[in-house]
């Protein structure tokens, strides 16, 4: 028996939520239809829409009213720059013949080799080995112990290790008492950062430690404390993310301190000093992680939140912390997707992302500020408008805005604020990180650049460990 489809009313007004298909025969029909392309959050995962559901549900009033108060830490906490130190005198928890390392904690067994490299090359600059060969047995029986930056109120870019006596920069932040740290960036070329152990990556080191750090001390004697954020936020509407590229905001902190650089004198090793810091574009980079640093110390002071508060990786892997627990959820390290590459390397030669440097992204730099750096624009397939869909994917994992990071590309909004743990996982969107790229295993230093999308796992671990009360890694 043959049935006569039904028509639908003209008056109808539909909307369809999910299959395409529907609203696809609707239109046939020629009745208008408003598509939602709507998928069950957590790629259908049981587990992850129990939790879920309860983070929304049973804490959920709790949850945003502590949210609410972490990120007014990092929107409205100032972090100073009051100085530069040794390590071992900045650092009261730094264990003896210890090396601090980005990303979670990972045995020298594990580590990737462009991070082994410069492990052996602070194990040679602090006096432990005079070779390398040395410096990677002491490394390999533990002689020499690793450590997380991050578990030591610090930071560290890329492939970085730093010992007892690496000048570490002071970043305080008065309103919360929290004071973060990060070393002096070793700036361009044959350096340790990029995963090399030559005798003049090695020389990077001394050179940072008996030259440039005396001279930073007195500038920062004559000039007093400096108001980090204010300078990023400048370099921010100078085209800056404040990550990948910070070149506007050197140049400021250059031109304020111009005085007190020439009052250095012309000796050899002030001019010395003055050529690293004029061929250093990222020589605010590791400052403004000290910042950084500063502030989500400062928002894991607030119990009870869904704040991502810790985001890094080494190479290997890749971990995050949630509000004010210590607890690492660790999952393998991501590539860098984005990217682009120098002459003669391609990403079959790429290292995975690597560094703490991630920590800007947290505060609203890095990929939260593409939108307004053509420079990052050009890894994201070369539009404006690629940078912008970042930032706006940005926005919807994240609880407010930036009051003092404003875009001029979005029309001074400012720039997302708060990775809130819930949205990441209920949306499938991570946050996009801005980093360069080292080669895998040759020690050719940086071979590229890039955007590296972080992975969800680690960020599910949490959100799963949150609502249970797990036992999470330590």
């Amino acid at each position: 028996m043959e049935t006569t489809p039904h028509k639908l009313p003209q008056d109808a007004a539909i909307i369809n939520v999910g299959l395409s298909l529907f609203a696809e025969a609707v239109r046939e029909q020629g009745a208008a239809v408003t598509h939602v392309d709507w998928r069950v959050p957590s790629g259908n995962s049981p587990v992850l829409l129990r939790a879920l559901t309860d983070s929304y549900a049973m804490k959920s009033l709790e949850y945003d009213k502590a949210n609410v108060e972490a990120t007014r830490r990092i929107d409205k906490g100032v972090p100073m720059l009051i100085g530069v130190a040794a390590a071992r005198d900045a650092l009261p928890t730094l264990p003896d013949r210890t090396l601090l390392h980005a990303g979670p904690p990972i045995e020298y067994e594990f580590v990737c080799d462009p991070v082994r490299r410069s492990m052996r090359a602070a194990t040679i600059a602090e006096g432990w080995a005079q070779d390398v060969d040395t410096a990677d047995r002491l490394l390999t029986e533990g002689s020499v112990t690793l450590a997380a930056a991050n578990d030591h109120a610090t930071v560290v870019p890329m492939a970085s290790a730093i010992g007892p006596t690496t000048p570490v920069w002071m970043a305080e932040n008065a309103e919360s008492g929290t004071v973060g740290f990060a070393p002096v960036n070793q700036g361009p070329g044959d350096v340790p950062w990029f995963g090399r152990e030559s005798p003049a990556a090695i020389e990077r080191l001394i050179f940072l430690r008996e030259v440039a750090q005396p001279r930073i001390s007195q500038i920062l004697k004559e000039s007093g404390p400096i108001d980090i954020m204010s300078l990023a936020s400048q370099g921010v509407q100078m085209g800056d993310d404040v990550h990948m590229r910070t070149q506007a905001t050197t140049n400021l902190l250059v031109r304020d301190l111009l005085t007190s650089i020439v009052r250095l004198g012309n000796d050899e090793g002030s001019v010395a000093f003055a050529d690293y810091l004029s061929k250093n574009h990222l020589f605010f980079l590791t400052i403004a992680m000290a910042a950084a640093k500063s502030l989500m110390l400062a928002a894991e002071q607030v119990s009870g939140s869904t704040m991502v508060t810790t985001m890094a990786r080494n190479g290997t892997t890749f971990g995050v912390k949630v509000g004010d627990s210590p607890r690492w959820y660790i999952c393998p390290a991501p590539p860098v997707a984005d990217a682009l590459y120098y002459a003669g390397f391609s990403s079959e030669d790429a290292a995975l992302d690597m560094g703490d440097s991630a920590v800007l992204e947290l505060i609203g730099l890095g990929g939260a500020a593409a939108a307004g750096s053509p420079a990052v624009a050009a890894f994201l397939g070369g539009s404006m408008s690629d940078a912008a869909r970042a930032t706006e994917d940005m926005r919807r994992i994240c609880v407010q805005e930036s009051s003092r990071f404003k875009l001029p590309t979005t029309g001074f909004r400012g720039t997302p604020l708060g990775v809130d743990v819930r949205k990441v996982v209920e949306t499938g969107i991570s946050p996009k990180v801005t980093t360069g790229i080292l080669h895998h295993s040759s020690g050719a230093g940086q071979i590229g650049a890039g955007v590296a999308t972080a992975p969800l796992e680690g960020f599910e671990q949490a959100l799963v460990d949150l609502v249970t009360r797990g036992e999470g890694v330590e």
